[in-house]
């Protein structure tokens, strides 16, 4: 037990920068409070003490702010972030290194018995005010923005935003065409590599960047027929297409902005 409260208490350091001792967190992190009650509660319920389960947990929520049903399955490391608000309910599951900020409801959709609450996998984020709703999952490393609703299943490492909730940022595209050539220019500026800002989703540079890999491929393309027609005589495109070079993309006023903004948020850099 000691140990799994030192693995809690490690977690909040890592998390929470607002974080000054050991003694604080102990003490003042009313998210860690309400984890450490459901541990009990849970326990009570699997062995069928269903009222004092919930007894324990209505308790624990008018002492945290948070409320999470004995029945719910909750992994390791798992840390509540100021915490008011949050409602986890009996069906959910959450795997290791999830983090919920305040105002996150985990609910149900259905007044059926059975699974009706979501499952995280390891190493989720939800944020602020959040809802994830129905017997959904969402994968390894998925992230919710601040006030989404989602209802739908969430990909690995994808970000959701919006009501309903929609993906605005994947790490893993499968379908995707890929582009080295633009993906050193959107690690040069910073920009992920689908057009598509971790900060600032942005639908006009997702559409010129289709458009690039669409000329992209055109380009290709053309190169190769042109090859096959060479060799069967012909005399078609003499003059090979200019190339696309990263410095042609330079901008230095662009580059300086974008130093500004990294600055802004990072003065270490």
């Amino acid at each position: 037990m000691f140990e799994t409260i030192k693995e809690d208490v490690k977690s909040v350091y890592h998390r929470d920068p607002a974080a000054r001792n050991t003694f604080e967190i102990l003490t003042n992190y009313p998210g860690l409070h309400a984890i450490w009650f459901h541990r009990v509660s849970h326990k009570l319920w699997k062995n069928n003490w269903y009222w004092l389960a919930r007894s324990l947990s209505t308790f624990s929520r008018w002492l945290t702010g948070i409320e999470i049903h004995p029945g719910a399955t909750i992994g390791r490391r798992f840390f509540i972030d100021h915490g008011m608000g949050v409602v986890i309910g009996e069906t959910a599951e959450i795997g290791n290194d999830v983090t919920l900020y305040h105002g996150v409801t985990l609910g149900g959709t259905s007044w059926k018995a059975g699974k009706r609450h979501p499952t995280l996998e390891d190493n989720v984020v939800v944020g602020a005010g959040a809802k994830v709703l129905g017997p959904i999952t969402m994968h390894k490393g998925a992230k919710v923005g601040s006030n989404s609703v989602v209802v739908r299943d969430v990909p690995e490492g994808a970000t959701v935003i919006g009501i309903p909730g929609r993906v605005v940022v994947q790490t893993k595209k499968p379908d995707a065409p890929t582009n080295g050539h633009r993906e050193k220019i959107a690690e040069k500026y910073g920009f992920d590599a689908y057009a598509v800002a971790t900060d600032n989703p942005d639908p006009i540079a997702h559409a010129i960047g289709v458009m690039v890999d669409h000329v992209h491929l055109i380009d290709t393309k053309v190169e190769e027929m042109c090859k096959e027609i060479n060799k069967m005589g012909g005399t078609v495109c003499g003059k090979s297409l200019p190339n696309l070079e990263l410095d042609d993309f330079t901008d230095n006023e662009m580059v300086k902005d974008i130093q500004k903004a990294s600055e802004a948020f990072d003065p270490h850099i």
